[in-house]
């Protein structure tokens, strides 16, 4: 069988996001000159919010997050893995819109990711195969480390079922692995 070259690239690409997330979450790119990185030793973690909209948001993008990972990848569910991938999307937006621009490397990250992921989904529609699910399971996973990262984020501090990463998922889960 033959892989058309945009799926390759696709695959390529999803492939070095989760490295890309890890490298960012490192502090892997350097301040401009003459200022200190916000990464840095000298630099003072955030204090945590305890702001209950932005933790009732990322309760929400928890929920959604949850959805998306336990959902079935295979030709003809991209209806389903759109409709996750919208609804976290969404409540993506609501959390940066109420976080007014704290964590926003981290929700750039998890915005890049999710496009990554629906770009996967596309291409899955368009070119239904075992590559382009594939490519789905990668896009996720690269998702699965962004938002796990932002939800760790230093200064992100809610209680206990709001957006504590290591929160229950919803039973049932899927027949193929989400990474």
């Amino acid at each position: 069988m033959l892989i058309k070259p945009t799926a390759w690239r696709l695959a390529l690409f999803l492939c070095a996001l989760p490295l890309t997330i890890a490298a960012c979450a490192k502090g892997g790119s350097p301040a401009p000159a003459g200022t200190s990185p916000a990464w840095s030793a000298s630099s003072a973690a955030p204090a945590p919010v305890s702001d209950a909209a932005v933790c009732a948001d990322a309760g929400a993008l928890r929920a959604s997050w949850d959805k998306l990972k336990n959902v079935t990848i295979a030709r003809g569910l991209a209806d389903e893995i759109k409709s996750d991938l919208n609804g976290m999307k969404s409540a993506l937006a609501t959390f940066v819109n109420d976080a007014h621009g704290r964590w926003q490397a981290q929700t750039d990250t998890v915005k890049a990711a999710l496009a990554a992921l629906g770009t996967a989904v596309d291409e899955l529609v368009a070119n239904p195969g075992p590559a382009t699910v594939a490519a789905v399971q990668a896009a996720r996973v690269g998702v699965n480390a962004a938002v796990q990262n932002l939800l760790d984020a230093p200064g992100l501090s809610c209680p206990s079922g709001s957006s504590s990463p290591g929160g229950s998922s919803s039973p049932g889960g899927s027949a193929s692995p989400s990474g």
